[in-house]
């Protein structure tokens, strides 16, 4: 495109005899470009609203919607969350005629439906940016392999957001809220999630926003988005997808899950004073929860630890909540059955005026990331220097938030107990900053030495490496730096890395809790000795933990009814958790 520059004369106005006079060149003159699209777009699209005015637009009308404010090579932004999904707005983007729409960049948080993926085997987008995509892992790879999607960066969900507002600025969002009024208003309800960013960003650099909702109202329980900041609203007729991501069965917890969560409860919590943390997914973590009002109550720790949460309303936090462990749980979304217990327990939850919870991912995460003292996460695969992934074999999955949280924040200044303490054992402080104090944030990863079919998960080089190569990335997609860790957990035992001086020592205490794998086969039965000796790594014994002991008896309840019971009947076990159901 050809740029016309003007140029303007300064007059000097101090009438100085040797006085210079300033030029200016500009490169463009019309500086309302965006906005002159936004209306083009808006306009071509406002006779496909109820009576060719207003906001909103039939469904049977969806496609022919998107068609008309969606141009080639625009920036998509699609919800595409965590748990809810704008599933009937993805439907209709893969319905779309692929010669009028096309080339499309999508920035979406998660890659979690086959529609997803399916506009990209129909040619209708070509490229995105994305955070998490377990769901759809070997969809993404196939896809990938085959040159029908292009990764743009594999980003942590504080990251993409931040994003938004610098360089991946979306054209569209399409968006999902449980209600809206004639003004397009929205009522988010419990899973609010990543919608406030998503519209934000969009709507202030002249962006369309299309919401579908499940019905508009008259009045709404409250408004999470302002009516000015949406320009269409679909009523579908039925409730969002949204996924019960967080709730796992305590009937499928194993004896290992008890004896990891036993020595992250004894070796980290109570040797820290961990009091703000979040828990990423998995069911070693679960067994954490479940062990609080047993466990850890045998410890004396109620009180103590485990009181300030970022975190989902985890099904397996409910007997902590009721044993009286926990003050406050801000939460990025909701899970699915929750609603009737989070809304009784505003005490605990940010439950708004209507009733229901009011999640915000962007927020979370920034309190993730900043006010808790502790992150505490499953992982696939670790290397001999501590770094991990889940990015393995024929499997790109991404990371979510687990990077944002699972990192020393180098801007915090608050201090707590176990911020000091986890700063004042860092071996390899002095060396950076000498004498200067400086607390650190416990970024601790569990996982079993082996995984499903005995598939080792201590390598000495990631899968990751691989992934850089075939999906074309610059570095290898890693989830936590081994300079983040500061312990590693495994049946085995416990390894404090951050205590290490050397990259050396690091080695032999992850080799120490690397169990039959190659690489812990490598480890030094005097290294190992003396660590143990310095509490470097810690086993079971060295605990004060009889793994006899160690074992499903421990935990405060042992199936989903139990969890009911524990909530006083508020909690309603999700359809595929119930009796029968594929949990």
């Amino acid at each position: 495109m050809s740029v016309v520059k003007q140029e303007d004369k300064l007059l000097d106005l101090t009438g100085g005899e040797n006085s210079v006079g300033t030029t200016i060149v500009r490169a463009r003159e019309d500086w309302g470009c965006r906005k002159k699209a936004y209306l083009e777009r808006a306009a071509k699209a406002k006779p496909l609203t109820a009576h060719g005015s207003g906001k909103i637009v039939d469904a049977g009308r969806a496609v022919a919607l998107l068609e008309s404010i969606i141009r080639p090579g625009d920036r998509v932004a699609l919800e595409g969350n965590n748990q809810k999904q704008a599933e009937f707005l993805a439907d209709c983007l893969c319905r779309v005629d692929a010669s009028k729409v096309n080339r499309l960049h999508m920035v979406q948080s998660v890659i979690a439906l086959p529609s997803h993926c399916e506009i990209f085997n129909r040619g209708i987008a070509e490229k995105i940016d994305f955070s998490f995509s377990g769901p759809q892992a070997v969809q993404v790879t196939r896809l990938v392999n085959e040159s029908k999607m292009k990764i743009g960066e594999i980003h942590t969900y504080l990251e993409l957001f931040a994003r938004y507002f610098v360089d991946l600025t979306p054209d569209i969002a399409l968006v999902v809220a449980k209600l809206a009024d004639g003004d397009g208003n929205l009522y988010t309800g419990p899973n609010t999630e990543d919608t406030p960013v998503v519209v934000e960003a969009t709507r202030f650099k002249q962006g369309i926003v299309v919401a579908q909702v499940e019905e508009v109202v008259e009045t709404l329980p409250r408004v999470d988005i302002p009516g000015g900041w949406v320009d269409f609203v679909i009523p579908t007729g039925k409730p969002c997808y949204i996924e019960p991501l967080f709730t796992r069965d305590p009937a499928r917890l194993r004896d290992v899950h008890i004896l990891i969560a036993m020595m992250v409860i004894k070796g980290i919590y109570a040797e820290y004073g961990v009091r703000s943390l979040n828990h990423g997914i998995g069911y070693a973590t679960s067994a954490i929860e479940l062990l609080l009002p047993t466990y850890a109550e045998r410890l004396g720790l109620n009180r103590k630890i485990c009181t300030h949460w970022a975190l989902n309303p985890h099904p397996t936090m409910i007997p902590a909540i009721e044993s009286g462990f926990v003050d406050s749980i801000h939460c990025f979304g909701s899970e699915v059955g929750t609603e009737d217990y989070v809304a009784a327990r505003s005490d605990i939850f940010f439950v708004g005026p209507d009733g229901s919870l009011r999640s915000n991912r962007a927020f979370s995460q920034a309190a993730g990331h900043y006010a808790t003292d502790a992150f505490v996460g499953a992982t696939l695969q670790i290397d001999r220097y501590g770094n991990s992934s889940t990015a393995v074999a024929d499997r790109i999955a991404g990371f979510g938030g687990a990077p944002n949280m699972g990192c020393d924040a180098p801007g915090r200044r608050h201090s707590s107990e176990a911020w000091i303490k986890a700063g004042h054992e860092s071996g390899m402080r002095n060396g950076l900053i000498g004498d200067m104090p400086r607390g650190r944030k416990l970024v601790v990863q569990i996982l079993e030495t082996r995984g499903p079919r005995g598939i080792e998960c201590f390598v000495d080089r990631l899968d990751a490496w691989e992934l850089m190569t075939r999906a074309g990335l610059k570095v290898p997609p890693i989830m936590i730096y081994g300079d983040a860790i500061t312990q590693i957990v495994t049946e085995v035992g416990l390894a404090h890395l951050h205590k290490c001086a050397t990259l050396q020592e690091r080695e032999a205490a992850i080799k120490a809790v690397a169990g039959d794998t190659d690489l812990g086969k490598r480890a030094k039965p005097e290294e190992t000795a003396d660590l143990r000796r310095r509490r470097v790594v810690q086993m079971p014994e060295d605990l004060g933990i009889d793994v006899s002991e160690a074992n499903t008896t421990l935990l405060a309840a042992h199936s989903m009814d139990d969890l009911v019971e524990w909530s006083g009947g508020l909690y309603k076990v999700p359809e595929q958790f119930r009796e029968g159901g594929n949990s």
